[in-house]
């Protein structure tokens, strides 16, 4: 039987969930932004570049796509720390007003036909506004929501970050799929893919007012209140938990790829090398997608009674062994055979989704949390997942083969694989009891 305080540590409190709602709208926003531009690569590759050859004009398209993740790890490098500084709640408030109010001007900026080359350096400099706020959302978000949740039901909670985001880009590729089918691909490459874009504006203010309602977090204000908030987090990270942050480097590779080459990559794939229609295309995301984003948190509950080692090692290791069963899959033509192979996927990335955001906070204090999960976060997705849609669109092009993005997913994964294996220690309180952040050395203020 449990006693007292176990029901109590086990119990989802009334704030908790209203943090919940309020971070999870904020991210669903962040993930449908940054979604919705991988979701309509090919329509804004036809408004925005002129080319004779619509590969070229695609991967121009990709290319502007991880121009805005080249300002990923500057926005973390400055929304991390400030959240660690003046608290999660506040920074939050901030980076749903950037990454919204960006996303909003990508509608209704003019294409290349109107003003020519300005078109395209216009949309860079939206897409690089995008990244830079989009720099701040995962670790305050996480911050705060593991901050406000029960220690043992840590991983649940968390893991709706990742399952939101999912969810984001399940609705982007419905609204889209739905677009494309009332409108039409003319209609659609003319005006409509302008439609998902403008859309970011009412949710970013739902957003900002969900935010504005918050209070902080308990441990954040307990800090203030002694006079504990880091003055300087970003030393501090870098000082104290460089080792960590290491680590996260190697290990955040498969969720890089993973998520960005599910909601990215792989429409455009399928509609474009693989020759599906668009509507089977969008189809086959939206489904595959959606049980994805409805298996992490399940995947979040099961990393706190089994822990979170387990659980990235079954993600990773599972990666490594369907990615070129997926592939080829998918390279039949069929999209029942490809509904099955972006499953074999999702759910390998949900199996390691539950486990990880949890886990990334868990490694640090709640001083440097925010900051500290932000620098690595960012620099590998920046450098990974932003770069997934260019990379495997031209290894394909350069190889002919069909299959061949599958070996660089399987590449990652088993980095990924290695560290966890070798250097990730468990740190789900169920199985020891007292998380690494609380047991670990005071942190000396400079």
């Amino acid at each position: 039987m449990h006693n007292k305080d176990d029901a109590e540590d086990q119990r989802i409190s009334p704030q908790a969930r209203k943090v919940l709602v309020a971070a999870g709208i904020g991210h669903f926003i962040e993930w449908y932004d940054v979604g919705t531009y991988g979701l309509l690569a090919t329509f804004l590759a036809a408004n925005f570049f002129v080319s004779d050859n619509p590969t070229a004009a695609l991967l121009a398209t990709f290319a502007v796509s991880a121009v805005g993740f080249v300002l990923r790890p500057l926005g973390g490098l400055f929304f991390g720390p400030l959240g660690d500084r003046i608290g999660r709640q506040r920074t939050l408030v901030i980076v749903v007003l950037l990454t919204s109010g960006s996303t909003f001007a990508m509608g209704v900026l003019p294409t290349y036909d109107s003003v020519g080359v300005l078109a395209p350096v216009l949309l860079v400099i939206a897409r690089m506004l995008q990244g830079f706020g989009a720099g701040g959302e995962t670790s305050n978000a996480v911050a705060l929501l593991f901050e406000h949740s029960p220690r043992t039901r840590r991983g649940y909670m968390t893991s709706w970050m990742d399952g939101i985001g999912f969810v984001a880009s399940v609705v982007g590729s419905a609204l889209a799929l739905v677009l494309i089918n009332v409108l039409g691909d003319g209609a659609m490459t003319d005006w409509g893919w302008r439609i998902p874009f403008l859309l970011a504006l009412p949710l970013g203010l739902v957003g900002l007012y969900l935010r504005l309602q918050l209070t902080d977090s308990p441990e954040f204000r307990e800090m203030e209140a002694v006079g504990e908030v880091a003055q300087s987090p970003t030393k501090e990270a870098f000082r104290t938990g460089y080792k960590p942050m290491l680590i996260l480097c190697g290990v955040l590779l498969l969720k890089a790829i993973g998520h960005w080459a599910l909601v990215s990559f792989l429409p455009s794939f399928l509609s474009g090398d693989l020759g599906f229609s668009t509507s089977d295309a969008f189809t086959t995301t939206t489904v595959a997608i959606g049980v994805t984003a409805l298996a992490v948190p399940v995947m979040g509950a099961l990393s706190d009674r089994v822990g979170r080692k387990p659980m990235l090692i079954a993600g990773s290791a599972g990666i490594v062994v369907v990615s070129w069963p997926a592939f080829y899959l998918m390279s039949l033509g069929n999209i029942a055979a490809a509904i099955a192979a972006m499953l074999l996927l999702g759910l390998m990335i949900a199996v390691f989704d539950g486990a990880l955001s949890a886990m990334m906070a868990e490694q640090f204090p709640a001083r440097i949390r925010s900051g500290a999960m932000a620098i690595p976060y960012n620099l590998v997705v920046s450098a990974f997942g932003g770069t997934v849609p260019y990379v495997a669109t031209w290894l394909v092009s350069s190889t002919g083969s069909k299959l061949a993005p599958s070996f660089y997913v399987m590449l990652l994964a088993a980095v990924t694989l290695g560290f966890v294996v070798a250097a990730i220690r468990e740190t789900a309180p169920r199985r020891t009891q007292v998380a690494p952040a609380q047991h670990a050395e005071p942190i000396r203020q400079p």
